[in-house]
């Protein structure tokens, strides 16, 4: 139900390069279009009754989905920039090599598009040597286009994307995503972290996917997120928006992220030193 995805802009704040290239701003025209395109496709498939009964039902209807919108993706993204890559899984937890890599999710949230619920999206992002310079999430249900481009800042639909203001912990909504796999106690300290924000912060959340609270992070709603074995897929876009909105993105432990890290955290610039000292007292 994912496919790919890519590195954010900058690991510490907002993109330090001034302008983007103008190449890349008409290459974002080209995403948003083509991923528009994908979201059409998915939400002639979706309907807000949709209950599915178990496991398999689940599975049949979301690999449909993706195979719809990957179906326009590919080969609408590969025209567009050829010799980029496509990500595999194994590199959704391991550095990316050099060059360019397409980063997609055909349908981001394709757990909520199997239930009726309206999170779900088409996620695609562009990483060069490392560094993501472009990012697009498409949202259908509500009309919603997420855009980001290193050095040119975070929009909604247009709309500049800016950061929480607040400076105190204890006022601040916090998030966190849940991992996909319990990996050496990873589902332990997802429980301990959220014990410790509880009593830090003014309110706590977990969700699924974590494209959504991170874009909420990104446009102030929600002040941080941070994830345990996050993939890559959930994450790049998203860390791209909140660093070009104004915020920062590490590891929990407060050092660089990068591509295959196995932490993250994205904060409000005046909260990410409160937040690595809170989530330091998990073991």
């Amino acid at each position: 139900m994912t496919t790919i995805h890519t590195t954010p802009a900058t690991a510490t704040g907002a993109s330090a390069t001034p302008i983007a290239p103008a190449q890349d701003r008409k290459l974002l025209d080209a995403v948003v279009q083509i991923a528009t395109e994908a979201g059409r496709a998915l939400e002639a498939r979706y309907s807000t009754q949709a209950r599915p009964a178990g496991r398999r039902d689940m599975f049949q209807v979301g690999t449909a989905d993706g195979q719809v919108s990957l179906a326009i993706l590919r080969p609408g993204l590969t025209a567009l920039r050829p010799e980029a890559r496509w990500l595999t899984d194994e590199y959704e937890t391991a550095e990316l090599p050099p060059g360019e890599w397409w980063v997609v999710d055909e349908v981001e949230g394709n757990v909520n598009h199997v239930h009726g619920l309206p999170e779900w999206a088409v996620t695609v992002a562009l990483v060069r040597d490392g560094r993501t310079v472009l990012a697009v999430v498409r949202q259908p249900v509500g009309d919603l286009t997420y855009t980001a481009l290193r050095g040119a800042g975070a929009h909604l639909n247009g709309v500049p994307l800016q950061v929480s203001a607040k400076t105190d912990l204890d006022a601040a909504i916090v998030v966190t995503g849940q991992a996909e796999a319990d990996q050496e106690g990873t589902y332990r300290r997802i429980g301990q972290s959220v014990t410790a924000m509880l009593d830090n912060a003014l309110l706590v959340r977990a969700s699924v996917p974590s494209t959504f609270p991170m874009l909420l992070v990104a446009a102030g709603h929600n002040d941080v997120f941070w994830q345990y074995e996050p993939v890559l897929p959930g994450v790049a876009a998203g860390a791209l928006m909140i660093t070009e909105a104004g915020g920062r993105v590490t590891r929990i432990d407060g050092t660089p992220w990068s591509p295959g890290a196995d932490t993250i955290l994205a904060t409000a610039p005046a909260l990410h030193t409160p937040a690595v000292r809170v989530l330091a007292t998990v073991a």
